[in-house]
């Protein structure tokens, strides 16, 4: 098949109590995907994704349930139409998915590196009264400089992920953030809001994540990518362990650019595939591209996407 397609992975806030359970109710490749991450990391994902549970709104828990159902949705559409992207791209964990998606990462071990990753983060923050906020309405530039005057006043916030025009997310210390609300609202934000988030992702307070983090992917990451991952640092691709060693640890201080990393491949692409639950990144993507925007998240979005890929 001839069609050039982006691979998406969604981040954080994708989760939802039942994800997965379609796979893992249908298909022994998804049934086989669970036991695995369950023998590597010791979580039982059965409870974490199927039932009510208050670890599934941990970092060090979310992240590896969305890794593990977002790798679901991958390896089954994969058996019923292989197709090699030409990008493959993630919002924040999403990148990890990503990697594991053109093989630079066994999925278990993606989902234990993830598992790690969230305690890290986890770890960097839980001695300080950190959050995330959500300013939208208002443009890249004057979010950026309405941080930088907050930093420069001694706050400590600064914009960390551009999902789309007009929304971004912005990271700091809560006190800070709840006295920047205001100062958006009056800069014209149509709204700001304080996110329901334990961490401060993609800021310069998880410094103390990076080194241990590097150690861990370092034990695991492989050669050859089968597709080059865009970075969320860069927004260009790249290819190799090394860049992925350099490029993943420096992820966790410097803000997501996802905006800008579709607008530097949608020239390239014919349509994006998200594969994981709900379809975070095709409501972003509606004002990014007009390109087609397919999700997988359950066995009839399989199916779905199947036969309409087959159209274009």
């Amino acid at each position: 098949m001839s069609i050039k397609c982006a691979f998406l992975f969604p981040g954080q806030g994708s989760q939802a109590v039942g994800m997965g359970e379609d796979f893992y109710k249908n298909s022994e490749t998804a049934q086989k995907l669970l036991q695995e991450a369950e023998s590597k990391t010791g979580i039982d994902f059965k409870e974490l994704l199927f039932t009510q549970n208050d670890k599934l709104s941990l970092t060090e828990y979310t992240q590896p349930a969305i890794l593990l159902v977002s790798m679901m949705a991958h390896k089954l559409f994969q058996e019923a139409m292989p197709l090699t992207p030409i990008y493959a791209l993630g919002h924040s964990l999403g990148e990890l998915s990503a990697l594991s998606a053109v093989d630079a990462l066994e999925a278990s071990d993606a989902v234990a590196l993830v598992h790690t990753r969230g305690k890290l983060m986890s770890d960097a923050c839980k001695a300080q009264d950190v959050g995330m906020l959500v300013s939208l309405g208002l443009d890249d530039e004057t979010v950026e400089k309405l941080c930088q005057d907050a930093r420069d006043a001694g706050s400590q916030v600064w914009a960390v992920n551009y999902n789309s025009d007009g929304q971004i997310v912005i990271a700091g210390m809560k006190d800070d953030l709840v006295a920047l609300e205001p100062i958006l609202k009056e800069a014209g934000a149509r709204r700001a809001m304080l996110l329901n988030m334990s961490v401060a992702s993609h800021c310069p307070l998880l410094q103390s994540a990076q080194e241990p983090f590097k150690a861990e992917l370092e034990k695991v990451i492989k050669e050859p990518f089968t597709a080059p991952v865009i970075s969320n640092v860069t927004a260009k691709p790249y290819n190799s362990a090394a860049e992925a060693l350099t490029l993943l640890p420096e992820q966790l201080v410097k803000p997501v650019l996802y905006k800008q990393s579709i607008q530097a491949i949608d020239n390239e692409v014919d349509c994006y595939i998200e594969f994981g639950h709900g379809n975070v990144l095709k409501g972003l993507n509606k004002k990014l591209t007009k390109k087609p925007h397919f999700n997988i998240s359950n066995m009839d979005t399989l199916e779905k996407t199947i036969e309409a890929l087959k159209e274009l």
